[in-house]
């Protein structure tokens, strides 16, 4: 796994039950070995959310990493000794500005320090808030197009966050709908991608979300990161 940006966050104690059931952790702290490429870790999170066009697939915020990661956690051969934590899932509010815009739909500016203290600038989009850790937002950036969680009104305190004005964001936000202009969801179909290197992925299209309905998260098959497109260009 990877998409590490270091903000670590607490373990807990094991729940004595037996297997979990697929049914009922939704919303719940867990934890499971992951086997790839012959080595073994230990990884601990959150589930998020479970998706109706794949009951088989959950959304996951693992402790340390700031990417929500899309696993079959019942089908996947590479989780093992899944376990159910007693936990409470950590979701500290957090005290809006007054005055602050709503960051949903909004374009951003988006600052992370790096080891040296230098602070690097990421733009991108706030997609919606978090399931389940509901003081969090889903946001994606431009240079890397998959699916982050943040608290991100911390980093607007911290003066890290700055909500882009219109002059420069349009490059970053699909255009909006016209007024009773509806299209097809693609929620459910099948995608095919070819990279640079001629390497053709398959995935599916999970979701649309709803402050932007041209952007959909897909979830490629060889692959467990939450990817964010804009898939209809409207005009």
């Amino acid at each position: 796994m990877s998409k590490k940006r270091g903000r670590k966050r607490s373990s807990g104690e094991l729940s004595e039950t037996g297997p979990p059931d697929p049914n009922c952790i939704l919303g719940v702290r867990i934890q499971h070995n992951w086997r790839e490429k012959g080595n073994q870790s230990k990884w601990k999170g959150t589930v998020l959310d479970r998706l109706s066009v794949n009951p088989s697939l959950f959304m996951i915020k693992y402790d340390g990493f700031d990417c929500v990661y899309g696993i079959e956690l019942f089908k996947d051969e590479r989780v093992s000794n899944l376990q159910v934590l007693t936990e409470k899932v950590v979701n500290n509010k957090i005290k809006v500005p007054h005055g602050a815009e709503e960051l949903v739909g909004k374009a951003v500016e988006h600052l992370f320090e790096k080891e040296d203290g230098e602070k690097n600038e990421w733009r991108g989009m706030v997609l919606s808030r978090a399931p389940i850790m509901t003081h969090w937002y889903y946001i994606t950036y431009e240079k890397d197009p998959v699916l982050y969680m943040y608290q991100l009104w911390d980093d607007y305190a911290d003066g890290d966050l700055r909500i882009l004005p219109e002059a420069e964001n349009k490059h970053l936000l699909p255009a909006d709908r016209k007024p009773g202009e509806e299209t097809e969801s693609l929620v459910g179909k099948q995608v095919e991608y070819v990279t640079d290197k001629g390497v053709k992925r398959t995935g599916l299209v999970i979701y649309q979300v709803p402050a932007k309905p041209s952007v959909y998260y897909i979830k490629y098959d060889d692959d467990f990161h939450i990817h964010v497109y804009d898939l209809v260009k409207t005009t």
